[in-house]
């Protein structure tokens, strides 16, 4: 397993490029880490916010619960994932976080992210892009629960995941991990657990899926991304690309 300091920078330099000395500030950022078991809520809905956690191992979500039991998950946390960096500005959570698998997470005390923001504006750009792409995932979920059919979101989700793993560096090939079970599917998308277990069956039948285990595998990305209108851009997976060429451009406009 990476350490929570490698972690932290792949995804700050998911977004920019960080110098010697910026790369130091960040891994320094992670000195405080924890286990915690699948199942257990990380925060819960009512709480202080406390830290900022980022997500070294393991999947986490955040959720909503009803007061008949319902739950809603509405984000998943994957690693390299941080919490709301800006949680601390309000008093209690209006979400839980919770832990669907064994998690190994870091906290980061509020204090210091924000003294590593003022201090190196390169980690404060990258970590703003972050949430801003956080946000764009959140705008994607919204569309498939007003919009997409059971095979799309589920389909959709399967996409999302597979590419937001690979660039964590943790996709082999076509596979990637998916501990999640039906029921967290259910909740994810806002169907039934037997439709669900329908909807896999389709996915499967078609030959875009197998689901073998805690492993999911696509045998070929672009007929399941155009089956159910999937496109990456939301992901901005390329950001730092984008950025680099916005620097060289900004360089040769002042020789």
């Amino acid at each position: 397993m990476h350490s929570a300091g490698d972690v932290l920078l792949r995804r700050l330099e998911r977004f920019t490029r960080l110098s010697g000395d910026e790369a130091a500030v960040a891994r320094d950022l992670t000195q405080r880490t924890r286990l915690v078991p699948a199942h257990s809520d990380i925060v819960r809905e009512g709480e202080s916010p406390g830290d900022v956690r980022l997500i070294v191992s393991g999947w986490a979500c955040r959720y909503r619960m009803l007061e008949d039991g319902r739950r809603q998950i509405i984000s998943l946390l994957l690693p390299g994932d941080l919490s709301d960096i800006h949680a601390a500005a309000f008093a209690r959570m209006d979400h839980s976080i919770g832990a669907l698998t064994d998690v190994h997470l870091a906290e980061i005390p509020h204090d210091r992210i924000e003294q590593a923001m003022l201090a190196r504006p390169t980690i404060r750009r990258a970590l703003r892009l972050d949430m801003l792409a956080k946000a764009a995932i959140q705008r994607e979920w919204t569309v498939s629960l007003g919009q997409r059919t059971a095979f799309e979101r589920i389909g959709h989700l399967f996409c999302e995941l597979y590419l937001r793993l690979d660039a964590a560096g943790l996709a082999a090939g076509t596979s990637c991990e998916m501990p999640i079970t039906q029921t967290d599917l259910a909740d994810l998308t806002g169907i039934t657990p037997v439709h669900v277990n329908r909807t896999l069956q389709d996915l499967r039948a078609r030959g875009l899926i197998t689901l073998k285990g805690r492993v999911l595998d696509i045998p070929d990305f672009a007929r399941l991304a155009h089956d159910v209108l999937f496109s990456p851009d939301y992901l901005h997976l390329d950001e730092r690309r984008h950025a680099e060429r916005e620097g060289a451009a900004l360089e040769a406009s002042f020789p």
